[in-house]
């Protein structure tokens, strides 16, 4: 009797359970991507339609006051499309170096990449980082040796107007060089905010065959981008809707890979 009823107890509970399974699956592969937020966030304002890039079309609902209107459903899907990609870089231990030289992103984009352990350029993206690796690569290092003298003592040697001049150049090398100092290799991919501003990061990671994910605003190509992300790259909440939602996505990758050591 206890038995019977213990398997009806059993048969009562499995529905709800596969139904609280099915809809965590569907939360987690919608990484709790919603419209309504997106709109609230103001990730569908475009440029004037005089700046509209002919191949952004696809992705426009209307215009609103001579401004172009972003369709947020596809936006969605590009999003999710797009975190689904660096989830699997993530768990796959890659690396994705993030990008965002506005003034307006510099300190989201290096508070991201601290609390994500990535690498980062948020000043100017200095011309040859990929096209010529190596000889950047020397620069760092000659950077983390000159700060590790300064570390240990080693510069007190010199007189007091040598030792500023060895602030300066390491104040000018960490803008620089600071958020790609572990960066020893070709990262699998590189995220960036503004696409236009930052047009020689993509031409870059393109050439060296890096995979590019990035937001493309109204008067971007998307096609440039392996990853589109059609959005508002200019709004501050709309950029941080978009770099929370890459955070979220990353720690939970790496806590997850955590786990499963």
């Amino acid at each position: 009797m206890k038995d019977a009823e213990k398997k009806k107890k059993q048969s009562d509970t499995e529905p709800l359970e596969e139904a609280k399974e099915e809809k965590k699956t569907e939360s987690s592969s919608n990484f709790g991507i919603k419209v309504e937020d997106m709109a609230r966030e103001g990730l569908h304002f475009g440029h004037k339609t005089s700046k509209v890039h002919p191949k952004m079309k696809p992705y426009l609902f209307g215009v609103r006051n001579s401004i172009y209107i972003i369709d947020l459903e596809k936006t969605a899907e590009k999003l999710k499309e797009a975190l689904k990609f660096i989830q699997d870089l993530i768990s796959e231990k890659k690396v994705i170096l993030l990008v965002g030289t506005k003034i307006q992103t510099k300190d989201m984009v290096k508070d991201v990449a601290k609390e994500c352990d990535l690498p980062c350029v948020s000043e100017r993206w200095l011309g040859g980082t990929f096209t010529n690796f190596e000889n950047v690569r020397k620069r760092v290092e000659y950077f983390k040796d000159l700060e590790n003298k300064k570390t240990t003592g080693e510069l007190e040697k010199y007189t007091k107007k040598e030792r500023a001049n060895f602030d300066k150049e390491l104040k000018k090398l960490e803008l620089k060089f600071g958020g790609i100092r572990n960066l020893t290799q070709f990262p699998d991919a590189i995220f960036v905010l503004d696409v236009k501003k930052d047009v020689l990061a993509v031409k870059e990671a393109k050439a060296k065959g890096v995979k590019i994910i990035g937001l493309s605003d109204t008067s971007s190509d998307p096609t440039i981008l392996d990853y589109p992300i059609p959005a508002n790259d200019d709004a501050i909440s709309s950029i941080k809707y978009i770099l929370d939602k890459v955070k979220e996505t990353i720690l939970k990758a790496k806590s997850k890979v955590k786990t499963e050591k």
